[in-house]
């Protein structure tokens, strides 16, 4: 880690500016979470609209203290389980918290980050970090600094952490008296949850009327150029196809791209490389149109099939 990096782009949070910084999941687009000036800038880069609330990043569980009420013990237990992880709390917010980061409502999505570099840079920094994904809104996940720049070029500093590990966003919970609610699922599973939680928790896959996580859309995460869902009745597949495999085994004998997201069909593999994949689809002037095999919807499955089907949602007859 450079040094002179780290104070740099602290500097720059801290003087009302935007920085690109990695976690474990996405790149982040940061801004000082109690400057409302320079949040509604990440919403004017983004092309964001105002009604999508932002995830608040923290280096430390007594950070919690400072952004919502009283942290009940399920809070405190999940915090200690899974922090720092891909792991987003929703919880009630404090005055403190400006509105426009949480678009309005009364609640505001709190993690603490698995990345040296983002948790050094919140800590120099001195202030939590708003930060949604580092990209136009409703386009692609970014996993390296090269996506932010493709995407984002008016951003102020961009730390350059490499690829991100986990390589898909952090599952959302939100905690209401004694109810879970899996609002966005992530590598972090709803089954890990309930075994972290007492025996009384109810937990709730229901999606609320209201957004208020983000990433709940029916449409997110997509390319500039058509995304199909891959199944044996596309073919032969449209020329300058690019296709999307998660396990090397029988090739379809149609003339397009190959990308193989994992070697042995792991999930966490898959994960890790899904949105590199599309990036790299999208890239390619060859490459007119995408298709994608889905995945079994289990365990991490269930996380990557909700991204597929975003990123592929408008492009779908029905959609």
């Amino acid at each position: 880690m450079n040094i002179q990096q780290l104070k740099e782009a602290a500097r720059i949070i801290s003087e009302g500016g935007l920085v690109s910084f990695p976690t474990e999941t996405v790149y982040g687009l940061g801004a000082n979470t109690l400057n409302s000036v320079a949040v509604a800038k990440i919403f004017k880069l983004k092309e964001r609209p105002s009604f999508d609330p932002l995830i608040v990043h923290i280096a430390s569980v007594d950070d919690l203290k400072m952004l919502t009420n009283e942290p009940s013990e399920a809070v405190i237990r999940l915090a200690e389980k899974f922090w720092p992880g891909p792991l987003t709390l929703v919880l009630p917010k404090c005055k403190l918290v400006p509105d426009i980061v949480t678009s309005g409502l009364p609640t505001v999505g709190i993690r603490m980050p698995d990345h040296e570099l983002a948790l050094n840079l919140i800590k120099e920094a001195k202030c939590p970090i708003a930060a949604p994904s580092a990209n136009k809104f409703g386009q692609l996940s970014p996993v390296s600094a090269e996506h932010v720049r493709k995407q984002l070029p008016g951003v102020d500093y961009i730390l350059d952490g490499g690829t991100t590990t986990v390589g898909i966003e952090s599952t959302i919970v939100s905690i209401e008296g004694n109810v879970c609610t899996l609002l966005r699922p992530g590598k972090i599973t709803l089954d890990d949850i309930e075994k972290a939680l007492p025996g009384t928790f109810v937990f709730n896959t229901t999606k609320p009327a209201k957004l208020v996580a983000p990433g709940l859309l029916k449409s997110h995460y997509s390319p500039n150029k058509p995304l199909y869902i891959y199944n044996r009745a596309n073919l032969p597949l449209p020329e300058s196809s690019g296709l999307i495999l998660h396990n090397p085994g029988e090739v379809p004998s149609s003339d397009c791209k190959l990308i193989y997201t994992s070697k042995t069909g792991d999930q966490l593999e898959i994960a890790a490389n899904l949105f590199s994949a599309l990036h790299t689809m999208e890239d390619d002037p060859a490459v007119k149109q995408i298709f994608i095999e889905p995945v079994v919807e289990k365990g991490l499955g269930i996380a990557i099939m909700d991204r597929i089907n975003k990123a592929a949602y408008k492009y779908q007859p029905s959609a």
